[in-house]
């Protein structure tokens, strides 16, 4: 609930600033979103850690010269299989490639282990394929920023009767 100008209460869909980054910090996968050179948005799932409300991924490929070229981006957590119980969180804001020093590498370490370790697959349950690509790709590390824009909404607030 929410008051209005008028001093009534409304029913609002709306998150908390500490609900809404309490919902990115326990979001499983995130949606980053580029933009190719020639402005098409590409949106991709990936695996995050939020640290200190910024989001950090460990990527590879093309994803890294979208972000070098156009920093603009966008970033969705969202959950819910039912309107009832439909979350999400967008953020749009810049993506940079960026070297972490090593106390903040170790946090992201950690964070990623906590979110992910039940998660991964293991490099000798790959297809060899797989597994020579992976090895010959070049990975970085994507810091994205969000800016004031934070749209958010929790059906759940709602009352259902």
């Amino acid at each position: 609930m929410s008051t209005n100008k008028q001093g009534r209460q409304t029913v609002t869909v709306r998150m908390t600033q500490e609900e809404i980054w309490q919902f990115v910090e326990d979001g499983h996968t995130g949606i980053l979103t580029t933009l190719r050179r020639d402005g098409v948005p590409i949106a991709l799932p990936i695996w995050y850690a939020c640290i200190d409300r910024i989001i950090y991924i460990q990527t590879r490929g093309k994803k890294l010269t979208r972000i070098r070229n156009d920093p603009r981006s966008s970033f969705l957590v969202e959950q819910g299989e039912h309107w009832a119980k439909l979350r999400a969180v967008h953020m749009t804001g810049r993506a940079d490639v960026v070297n972490l020093d090593q106390a903040l590498s170790q946090l992201f370490r950690a964070e990623m282990d906590r979110k992910y370790s039940g998660h991964r697959t293991a490099a000798a349950s790959m297809p060899k394929q797989t597994r020579q690509a992976y090895a010959k790709s070049v990975t970085g590390v994507v810091r994205f920023t969000p800016d004031e824009r934070i749209l958010n909404w929790d059906n759940s607030k709602l009352s259902l009767e």
